[in-house]
């Protein structure tokens, strides 16, 4: 027994001590479902009532209070509101805490009655209730699942999901229990793959809906949201609570806004994401889809919360000259350099072939540091690779690299002196040497111009000159720095063609499909619709592959999933492999894993990776593996971790007359359908590691007898969590089952990681070509490399977060303040606040005449203090007598503004009331007239109050918009330019937090200075009532300039496993829709017609 193994024994392990806590809450259920069971089916509906009530009734003392504070706001002066509202913020937290403990009473009443009802729709065809308002709107809405006959309603147990006919056959079984309750309280659920997470998610997504509160389901893909919509609705239908899915229904509206305000909203991550950020860019509160983030469970967590994390989503529109790049430019050089530096590596791999071979040592020695500049010349280089598999050839090398990086890479620029760029794979980059430079600069007039200038020495020389005024020492500077980015930008663009160029792959990192480049997920094999490389890279590609190069952007508005997901007052997940990025959620999300036990024991044989010298050697066994597997008549799943994998696999399986099913990113559309089939026997399935997540793989009897499905991945992937995914698609629900890795050591991982001491170790063992080592410990030390290679990426994700923090404090108060401004309500409060900012920034100027300056042009008022006031009172009193005399010229303007404008509209109203909604009413600073417009009724009733409050929130939506756009891109280019601080030895980030303070700081000054200066100025021109024009529908923002996109902030190798699903709308046979007639009688059974009843609007 192994150390570890004793530990668990006597303390037991984390899996044990959670299934310990959750055991009772599985027990209670099991208690109170006898009793559900015994309920009819109108009882059983009944009592969802009842919880829904015992829910809201926890709270009701609270949303009373609540109730009563808003209805004396309007009353209260605009100083004195900031403690009723602080007061509500309160209470409304108080109801969420209320509402969580009366969940976990009602749990296991809840969990039973979800469970009760799967069991009745599984047992029975048809379900007969009394119909209720929902029953009959279902029905007249056309849903294949319910009819109305009479007072009665009659539910179907089959319909339509996903664009196929299912029958309703599942009831949750005990583990599945354990999984809802660890959802419920907000943590992730582990589950192996056909264990049922969908219908574990119904438990604790039935049991929150009943708040009223919304519950949001992602999913990774948008044919996922609208299967499992479609699936499981009907399920929360039966108990009166709405479902839809947001992917159904375009952006902005009514209908997403609808399926927002659903008790249960399906979705894809990026949706969610971006609907929140279109939000906060809503000019009009009806543009507004989204409620509170109240509680949110993540299909497939890992993907979405791991993978996609590392992609801001982002809205970015054009911006002036952003077409100017430098892509094109210096493309040609970059070919030249490309061309130049593969003759010279084919030059030296020919050479060291020709002295390797040799007899004497000294030739033997310049044959392997001619293969090492090969190397780093281009490592991706075929002929190379297949060299490097040789017995003794890579070890030779790495024995020639350690001399070379002897006393920290002391001699390694004489290694690489011959080269015209060094490209280091491990780090994922390109270097260009003196020689490159010399090629690209040419004959140019200046030899630095792909120089970076040692800017770190010239900022140190500059301290240290004498004679030097502070002025010209910032100006001196400030040149330096100018020619520094000029530079560095050229430089930049040179770097990133050199990765296009060698790095990158067409059909494999990348395609080109209607003139773009589009990004394919290494994982799943997907098309990437509408995601980018950042940093110039995609543009790199486009120029390499002589498409349009996209214009560069400005953002007008980002969030990172983590940040988003965060908002949520309570988040849960699932997925078939969490365990092994436990620490990242605990870290960022505070979400713990929880492993939920298989409901039949695992029967599936893992066994040991098989090891071979190289990729020719591996996929000549992998294929006699496929073809001894068919022949026993197993279907087998072949992972692969590329198209072209997939494509060269195919090939070799087709000469073999080997019947089989290609998964890929030009083949997803039939993903769903090809994997569903990949159970049959003998089949044949070559797919990407992660491709068809959510469809279960279901085995015939036969071939559980034949030994069940057979996994055979053809690569190790970086992560372990993908491996596990292509492992557990075996062995679902105690099938049998086998999984297999085979791994050459020209493979990636190994190339980079694992394989020095394994090719000297196999050297050394004299192992012959087709000769294969199959062991624990290799299958271990492979999983350290994995290990290796999480550990970085989680440190890329952690660094992006840490920027993107930073900016989430400023993204929560901007749109705290916008949504203010928008809903109208608070932005009393705001102003109040803004007006006292600017009093304290006039008394706080250093002289009196600065102070009355400053009165006169932010308040456009008198200083209400004297000269000697200033000298002697404190800035406090000071700033406290300002702010009242501004508060009541304030007062008296918006006052004077309503007493001007209430005649003529009383007027308009009386007189043509029935002519117009709106009405545009003129209103000027005196340098400018803003028209607002108002709701002519509003206006009428309130006195003219709604038109002060139109003015106010247009001016503060106009000004915040505006400074945060530019504050955006401030930051922006703050994220590159700090990175020059590393020269000065200082820490990039912690000069972004500080200088981002600066900005901010800036940004709310301006905000204040610009709004409080118009509002203070603010009157209507007199005018006439025939004088009065209507104001026009209020445009919808131009949305085709603005472009929605995630952007991939790293490199490709590391992309998110799950991007926006493009898979082409399956081809449906046509189906005349079943639709009734204006004279028809209504579906909802009341008698009347249609076009009397529930056609009315129609």
């Amino acid at each position: 027994m192994g150390f570890n193994e004793f530990i668990s024994k006597v303390f037991g392990n984390k899996a044990t001590r959670d299934m310990k806590e959750i055991q009772p809450w599985v027990n209670k259920v099991k208690e109170v479902y006898p009793e559900i069971q015994k309920l009819t089916n109108d009882e059983l509906r009944a009592k969802t009532e009842e919880l829904k009530k015992y829910i809201k009734d926890s709270a009701l003392e609270e949303t009373q209070k609540i109730a009563d504070l808003k209805a004396t706001i309007e009353e209260t002066d605009i100083e004195k509101r900031e403690p009723i509202f602080n007061q509500i913020d309160k209470l409304e937290k108080e109801v969420l805490e209320k509402y969580e403990k009366a969940l976990n009473d009602v749990l296991p009443t809840a969990f039973s009655i979800v469970k009760d009802t799967a069991r009745r729709f599984a047992e029975s065809e048809e379900i007969e209730v009394t119909a209720t308002d929902m029953d009959r709107n279902l029905a007249a809405q056309g849903r294949d699942f319910v009819r109305v006959e009479g007072d009665k309603a009659i539910w179907k147990n089959h319909w339509v999901a996903g664009g196929n006919e299912i029958t309703w056959n599942m009831v949750h079984y005990d583990v599945q229990l354990f999984g809802g309750v660890v959802l419920h309280q907000g943590k992730i659920a582990e589950m192996a793959t056909g264990e049922g997470k969908t219908l574990v998610a119904t438990l604790p997504v039935f049991l929150n809906a009943l708040t009223g509160n919304g519950v949001h389901v992602v999913t990774v893909n948008d044919y996922l949201a609208k299967r499992d919509s479609e699936w499981m609705g009907p399920l929360y239908m039966f108990h009166g609570l709405s479902v839809d899915c947001i992917d159904k229904h375009q952006p902005n509206s009514e209908a997403r806004r609808r399926a927002y305000m659903a008790d249960i909203t399906f979705g894809t991550n990026n949706e969610f994401g971006f609907d929140y950020l279109r939000d906060n860019m809503a000019v009009s509160p009806k543009d507004l889809v989204q409620r509170q983030h109240n509680y949110a469970i993540v299909d497939e967590v890992d993907s979405v919360l791991i993978d996609d994390a590392r992609t801001p989503l982002i809205i970015s529109g054009p911006v002036p000259k952003g077409d100017e790049q430098l892509f094109e430019v210096l493309r040609p050089l970059v070919e030249r350099l490309v061309e130049a530096q593969r003759k010279l590596a084919t030059q030296f791999l020919a050479d060291a072939k020709r002295l390797i071979a040799s007899d004497k040592k000294e030739d033997q020695e310049a044959g392997f540091l001619a293969l090492y500049r090969s190397h780093k010349a281009l490592p991706k280089n075929k002929p190379l690779i297949k060299f490097l598999s040789e017995p003794g050839i890579k070890a030779g090398m790495l024995k020639t690299e350690e001399i070379y990086m002897e006393q920290n890479n002391k001699r390694m620029p004489e290694a690489v002196e011959p080269l015209y760029f060094v490209i280091d794979e491990k780090l994922k980059s390109v270097d260009l040497t003196d020689k490159g430079i010399d090629l690209i600069t040419g004959k140019s007039q200046d030899p630095t111009l792909f120089v970076l200038p040692d800017i770190a020495a010239q900022l140190s020389a500059l301290e240290n000159e004498e004679g030097l005024s502070d002025e010209d020492r910032l100006a001196k500077k400030d040149e330096f720095m100018t020619n520094y980015a000029i530079k560095a930008e050229r430089v930049h663009t040179i770097n990133q063609l050199l990765k296009a160029y060698t790095m990158f792959e067409k059909d494999t990192d990348y395609v080109v499909m209607d003139g773009q480049v589009k990004i394919v997920d290494e994982q799943t094999g997907r098309i990437m619709e509408g995601r980018r490389w950042s940093d110039g890279l995609h543009q790199a590609v486009e120029a390499k592959e002589g498409v349009k190069i996209e214009a560069a952007t400005q953002t007008f508005a980002t969030i990172t999933l983590q940040n988003y997901f965060r908002m949520y007052h309570k988040l849960s997940g699932m997925t078939g492999t969490a365990e092994t990025e436990a620490g990242e959620f605990w870290d960022i999300y505070k979400l713990d894993v929880v492993v939920i036990p298989t409901n039949r024991p695992i029967a599936r044989i893992d066994m040991n990776d098989r090891v071979y010298k190289t990729k020719r050697e591996k996929y000549k066994a992998v294929i006699e593996e496929i073809e001894k597997m068919v022949n026993a008549g197993r279907p087998v799943l072949v992972g692969t971790t590329s198209v072209e994998i997939s494509e060269m696999l195919s090939k070799m399986l087709t000469l073999r007359k080997i019947p089989h099913n290609v998964l890929n990113a030009k083949l997803h559309q039939k993903e769903a359908e090809i994997v569903a089939k990949a159970g049959q026997s003998s089949t044949v399935t070559i797919a990407t590691n992660m491709a068809g997540r959510g469809t279960d793989i279901k085995l015939s009897p036969e071939v559980k007898a034949a030994g069940g499905l057979a996994i055979i991945g053809t690569e190790r992937h970086e992560s372990r969590r993908v491996d596990r995914q292509l492992r557990g698609r075996a062995g679902r629900q105690g099938d049998p089952g086998s999984s297999v890795f085979f791994v050459s050591l020209e493979d990636d991982l190994m190339r980079l990681f694992a394989s020095d001491r394994l090719a000297h170790w196999m050297d050394k063992m004299g192992f012959k070509e087709g000769e294969m080592i199959e062991h624990s410990m290799i299958s271990k030390s492979i999983e350290r490399a994995q290990k290796k290679v999480e550990e970085n990426n989680f440190g890329i994700r952690k660094r992006l977060l840490e920027y993107d923090d930073v900016m989430n404090k400023q993204r929560t108060v901007v749109y705290t303040k916008r949504r203010h401004a928008l809903m109208g309500e608070r932005i009393g409060m705001d102003i109040a606040d803004m007006i006292w900012d600017r009093c304290y920034n006039a008394v706080d100027q250093p002289t009196y005449d600065d102070a009355k300056m400053e009165i006169l042009q932010t308040l456009a008022m008198d200083t209400p203090f004297t000269s000697d006031d200033f000298r002697n009172k404190r800035k406090d009193e000071l700033a406290e007598q300002t702010f009242q005399s501004a508060m009541d010229l304030f007062r008296r303007k918006t006052d004077r503004m309503a007493q001007i404008a209430t005649p003529v509209i009383k007027q308009v109203y009386e007189n043509q009331g029935q002519v117009y909604q709106n009405i545009l009413i003129p209103i000027t600073d005196g340098k400018r007239v803003y028209n607002i417009s108002v709701n002519l009724k509003e206006a009428y009733e309130t006195e003219g109050k709604a038109i002060v409050k139109a003015f106010e929130k247009a001016i503060l939506l106009h000004v915040i918009d505006d400074a945060w756009k530019e504050n955006l891109r401030e930051l922006d280019e703050l994220k590159h330019s700090v990175q020059n601080a590393s020269y000065e030895h200082k820490d990039p980030l912690l000069i972004f937090k500080l200088e981002s303070v600066n900005l901010f700081d800036s940004m709310v000054n301006k905000i204040n200075n610009n709004t409080i200066s118009v509002l203070m100025r603010g009157q209507i021109p007199v005018q006439e009532p025939q004088q009065v024009r209507q104001a026009a529908p209020e445009p919808e923002r131009p949305r085709q300039q603005y472009r929605e996109e995630k952007q991939d902030l790293n490199d490709p190798a590391q992309q998110a496993a799950a991007g926006k699903d493009t898979r082409e709308a399956k081809k449906e046979p046509y189906r005349a829709e079943k639709t009734v007639g204006r004279n028809d009688p209504c579906p909802c059974g009341s008698g009347l017609k249609y076009k009397n009843c529930h056609g009315r609007n129609a």
